[in-house]
């Protein structure tokens, strides 16, 4: 009797204290919602160790994408991978820069070496 007692006590105080527990919030996930493709024209430009407006500095050499201004949304995008594909080559390149010349919805700049 005292052994079922002592049980039934055990038992009561873990669910008590599971009861009791505060859940953790888990990070938060930051999903970006993926398009499968862009149809667009590619422009090469040579930023030519000028600031981008992602806020570091673009050489020629760069795998760097500037998207149009309808495409831009304040900067969200950037440090982004992009995979641009043309005649069946693919290039991964990465957005810091802005096109402010760029057609609205149409365009992409694409550094020298993209």
């Amino acid at each position: 009797m005292r052994f079922s007692t002592l049980f039934f006590t055990a038992v009561t105080a873990f669910f008590a204290v599971g009861v009791q527990a505060s859940p953790v919030d888990s990070p938060e996930v930051n999903i970006i919602a993926r398009t499968p493709y862009f149809h667009g024209n590619a422009v090469c430009y040579y930023p030519n160790g000028n600031y981008g407006a992602c806020g570091w500095v673009l050489q020629n050499s760069d795998f760097v994408i500037a998207l149009s201004p309808a495409h831009w949304d304040n900067g969200v995008h950037c440090g982004q991978h992009l995979n641009v594909t043309y005649n069946g080559k693919n290039i991964d390149g990465i957005v810091g820069d802005i096109c402010s010349a760029c057609a609205p919805r149409s365009n992409l700049y694409l550094l020298g070496r993209v």
